[in-house]
């Protein structure tokens, strides 16, 4: 698994004129395959009068999955350059579509490899990436008593409360990187008196 990956921060367009042709790039996050077609299904919808609207997208920590659509422009020339931009900027989980209203100029292969590639890269910079960090899923189980000044203790080290759920004691999800969960495990026991219950579960990714 990889200890981290980089991500567009939301959703957002971008604008590029090149020789009288508008390139609109839309960014999104997409956790599936499913969320990235439904996102390209979308732009297409809204730009459906535009003269080609191409896509990339890459999904998975280790961009298990990448896929690339010219849409009728020539061949390699534009949903490749596009697929290449997202990985040279170690982009995952993430969907890319540029919309191209031809102004009339014709760009040539290089001309077009660069504007779709620089397109996406642009909107990169424009809207903004996050880099998501692995982290250790874990349980606290503590008492009703002792709840309230464990969370303020835990947002004052700066511990993300994914959840906390109230029953017969107050169970508290917390992330925790993988080198700190014995420090944690003994940091908990010091504040709680031993009285905490501590479990950790599976692996998942957050910002960091």
């Amino acid at each position: 698994m990889q200890d981290a990956y980089r991500t567009v921060a939301r959703e957002g367009v971008h604008e590029t004129e090149i020789n009288r042709s508008r390139f609109l790039c839309a960014l999104a996050p997409a956790a599936t395959e499913r969320e990235a077609q439904d996102f390209i299904a979308r732009v297409r919808k809204e730009h459906a009068d535009a003269t080609h609207n191409c896509f990339a997208y890459v999904i998975g920590a280790d961009a298990s999955v990448q896929k690339a659509s010219d849409d009728g422009e020539p061949g390699g020339t534009a949903g490749v350059p596009m697929l290449q931009m997202l990985l040279r900027r170690d982009m995952r989980y993430v969907v890319a579509v540029v919309t191209r209203y031809y102004g009339g100029v014709k760009l040539g292969a290089g001309g077009l490899i660069r504007a779709y590639g620089g397109a996406v890269g642009e909107a990169l910079d424009a809207v903004g990436t996050i880099t998501r960090r692995r982290f250790r899923l874990a349980t606290v189980t503590v008492d009703h008593q002792r709840a309230g000044k464990l969370q303020n203790e835990l947002r004052a080290t700066g511990r993300e409360i994914r959840d906390v759920r109230y029953g017969e004691a107050v169970t508290l999800e917390i992330g925790l990187p993988d080198a700190e969960v014995e420090t944690f495990r003994a940091w908990l026991a010091d504040v709680t008196a031993g009285t905490a219950g501590f479990e950790v579960g599976g692996e998942a990714y957050g910002a960091g």
